[in-house]
């Protein structure tokens, strides 16, 4: 076969037009600026987000007045300092309510994680007669308002003789129905196959938990620690209800009572509010990849 032959079996290839090249340099410049509109966005939003923290660290380390002196708003200190954290620990027993906050939300989380885990595979892996029914009312307590169920909830408390202690503030919040539904759904989102697999040897609903499933939930036992905890931490209106002993009071008592003083004292009080945030911003910080891969599987965007 010919050389001239073989040149007119062979498929000629096309010349590249002309607007090609045009329209994919044009593609990769609508990609870089929607990127770079997408990072000026997401700048300006966390500015908006973290500014009241720096803001609470500015009056925090800045000498007493200084902030609101007449001269305007100072952004930043003229020098740090520490007189507003010692003001707040000499003058009342931060300490204590520290550790008040501390206990309780160790409580709290450990007793409302565990019964959450449980229940939420129960409802997502067991079957039950009613499950679906009650699945449902477990979730139509999220429309009930706190403040509607805290009178049978103090009268139940004062009937077991547990009012003013920390058992009062602790054992109502033992069972939360988004904690509930978050478990489920997660779950839901683990393969039966495992399950399965357990069953045919020999594992029952408890071995099969603990063995299987608890191990594939870290980023689920995260989020409800994160979430269960913050909740606990921050809980003002029912502990200032439940505990009368000012010795037993946690931190956003702790926060009110300073504000109440005769002579509200704002860096102090931001002092104390820092002391109050910073333990609950770290511990996000360090388990943010468990939260967010948790929030991810469990199917809640």
């Amino acid at each position: 076969m010919t050389s001239s032959t073989l040149t007119q079996i062979a498929p000629v290839a096309e010349p590249p037009r002309a607007g090609a090249p045009r329209r994919v340099r044009g593609r990769r410049n609508g990609s870089t600026l929607g990127l770079v509109v997408r990072i000026a966005l997401a700048i300006v939003a966390s500015a908006l987000v973290f500014f009241p923290l720096y803001w609470m660290l500015v009056i925090a380390f800045s000498p007493r007045g200084e902030v609101f002196r007449p001269g305007g708003v100072q952004l930043w200190p003229s020098a740090l300092s520490t007189e507003n954290f010692t003001t707040v620990f000499d003058r009342f027993p931060v300490a204590d309510w520290f550790v008040n906050s501390l206990v309780i939300g160790a409580f709290v989380t450990a007793l409302t994680v565990t019964v959450n885990l449980l229940a939420g595979y129960a409802f997502a892996r067991i079957r039950f007669a009613g499950r679906g029914i009650l699945f449902i009312l477990a979730l139509s307590t999220m429309m009930i308002p706190v403040q509607a169920i805290m009178v049978a909830q103090f009268r139940l408390v004062t009937g077991l003789q547990l009012a003013g202690t920390y058992w009062s503030v602790i054992l109502p919040g033992a069972a939360a129905a988004f904690g509930l539904f978050l478990a489920r759904q997660f779950f839901l989102g683990i393969p039966q196959e495992l399950i399965e697999a357990a069953r045919m040897d020999g594992a029952g609903h408890v071995r099969t938990f603990v063995a299987i499933v608890l191990p594939l939930s870290k980023p689920l036992v995260a989020v409800l620690t994160l979430l269960t905890l913050l909740g606990s931490w921050n809980d003002f209106a029912w502990p200032l209800i439940a505990l009368k002993d000012p010795a037993l009071f946690t931190l956003p008592i702790g926060l009110l009572y300073l504000k109440g003083q005769s002579t509200p004292d704002y860096s102090a009080s931001m002092a104390l509010a820092l002391i109050s945030v910073l333990p609950m911003v770290l511990l996000f910080l360090l388990f943010q990849r468990y939260f967010v891969q948790g929030f991810a599987r469990s199917g809640i965007r």
